[in-house]
């Protein structure tokens, strides 16, 4: 399909090349002949239905065309960004292979459960690190779900503040940091790499990069602690 696509696009590159040996009377003629010819189409197609080649072709020719003259066009400029939402999501769309993950065992499952009865105080880790020892290999997540869903707490608390009460106690003192990313009209991916103040809800916007390798990653954090150590924090 992109051979396809690619092979329309270049003819009608070369065909619009072909009109600059015309005279402009002749251009002139044909524009007119064109404008009645949409006009005629727009009384008879109600929803037209363009290829990608076409789609690709109007969106990269809209942007030449003054805003006043837009309006002329048979979508809108919320279809041409639809369009390109649609050629976004189609590009990251990845198949699925295989039903997921395979159901856990009966002997598994018991096995969970029961050291979860015989010690009160173990978290999943620990039942999964238990496990781990005995030659069995089980994921902290798969543990998390069977002690969920069997009743039992997957994290009991044991002496010490609350996970809540920690964060409160320490949340002067704590950054989140995460990336997001955004789609260009050239389907290039950036990223933005963002840090969340907890105490003020600050958000400090560090940099952006097609290439977020950890050296970049590693200079922007030391950028921020620069600036956060200038406002004496």
């Amino acid at each position: 399909m992109a051979l396809r696509l690619l092979y329309l696009i270049v003819l009608r590159v070369f065909g619009w090349i072909a009109l600059l040996a015309r005279s402009q009377a002749s251009k002139d003629a044909e524009i007119l002949v064109l404008w009645h010819q949409l006009a005629v189409l727009r009384r008879q197609v109600a929803v037209p239905r363009p290829s990608w080649a076409d789609r690709a072709i109007l969106s990269a020719l809209a942007r030449l065309l003054p805003r006043c003259r837009r309006c002329h066009l048979f979508v809108t400029p919320r279809t041409l960004l639809r369009w390109h939402a649609d050629l976004v999501k189609r590009r990251w769309t990845y198949p699925k292979h295989g039903p997921g993950r395979p159901p856990v065992r009966p002997t598994i499952r018991a096995l969970v459960l029961r050291l979860a009865a015989e010690n009160p105080g173990w978290g999943y880790r620990r039942i999964a690190g238990q496990i781990a020892g005995l030659g069995r290999k089980v994921s902290p997540a798969t543990v998390w779900a069977i002690l969920k869903r069997a009743g039992f707490d997957p994290a009991p608390r044991c002496s010490g503040p609350t996970w809540a009460q920690f964060l409160h106690a320490q949340t002067f003192g704590i950054l989140a940091c995460d990336f997001f990313s955004v789609e260009t009209v050239m389907l290039t991916r950036l990223y933005c790499f963002a840090v969340v103040e907890h105490a003020t809800r600050r958000v400090h916007v560090r940099g952006v990069t097609a290439n977020p390798t950890a050296g970049w990653v590693a200079q922007q954090a030391r950028n921020l602690l620069l600036d956060l150590g200038d406002r004496n924090l």
